[in-house]
């Protein structure tokens, strides 16, 4: 009886210290990345996507919208599905605090969506316009992606009928992607680019459940439609992505709903 007694006390003291650790990095993750979380702070509407875990290719997104200082959900949660081989960190906030932010982090060619707080700065689709709307990219066959870390246009969706110097070896060609018949831009990796941290994330049209992208975010075709609508009403829009238990370690630290 005594040894099962303190064999209790044993694993209670154990959870006790685990959740007072987690309590800790949370805090630092706040504290190390309170700039980074603070563009939440200007944003009307946020896209919050979530899977279980690092590894995960499925997971959900749901839309808020900003209402008398609070979040407040817009929609019911849509599936979705992101890296192949699951999230990784934003390498601004991972490079710096590793401590603060322990997993994996982003690199070209890896296969993961990105983890962190991001803008979207432009929607896209292969129709001629979106109504009158200032953020819209037209996708002709000569718009591309730059995904070749050694050009000066990494990153960047240009038109190559527009490009001088086109310098890069390789690209994605915009046009000829299905998924890519509607979506927004996410600002990942642009402002400034560095070279070898990974380009070209999107939100778009996936090719079926289960079925993880080489980096962006993908739904349904409908949900991708509604989600644009919904992106290019008044306002700026922020997309956070994260696994579930950083999501919780995270949310009251960056103000998340």
């Amino acid at each position: 009886m005594p040894s099962v007694f303190f064999a209790g006390l044993c694993a209670t003291g154990i959870m006790v210290v685990m959740r007072v650790f987690l309590v800790i990095l949370g805090l630092l993750a706040a504290a190390a990345g309170q700039d980074y979380a603070n563009q939440l702070s200007t944003a009307d509407k946020l896209i919050v996507v979530t899977t279980p875990d690092w590894n995960a290719v499925s997971g959900t997104l749901t839309r808020y919208q900003r209402k008398r200082g609070k979040w407040k959900a817009e929609a019911k949660p849509i599936s979705i599905v992101v890296g192949k081989t699951g999230l990784a960190w934003d390498p601004r906030l991972a490079k710096g605090h590793a401590d603060a932010f322990p997993g994996p982090v982003k690199h070209e060619g890896d296969g993961k969506s990105p983890a962190g707080i991001f803008g979207i700065p432009n929607t896209f689709g292969f129709a001629p316009s979106l109504g009158s709307s200032p953020m819209y990219i037209t996708l002709t066959p000569t718009t591309e992606c730059v995904d070749d870390a050694s050009s000066r246009h990494y990153t960047q969706i240009v038109d190559r009928l527009n490009i001088r110097d086109a310098d890069w070896n390789s690209s994605e060609r915009m046009r000829g992607v299905p998924g890519y018949r509607q979506g927004a831009v996410v600002d990942y990796n642009m402002n400034p680019p560095v070279p070898g941290d990974g380009s070209c994330i999107f939100l778009h049209i996936w090719s079926g459940p289960g079925q993880g992208t080489v980096g962006c975010t993908a739904m349904p075709a409908g949900d991708v439609e509604r989600l644009v609508s919904w992106i290019e009403t008044k306002g700026t829009t922020a997309l956070v992505q994260l696994p579930e238990e950083e999501y919780q370690r995270l949310k009251s630290g960056w103000n998340l709903p």
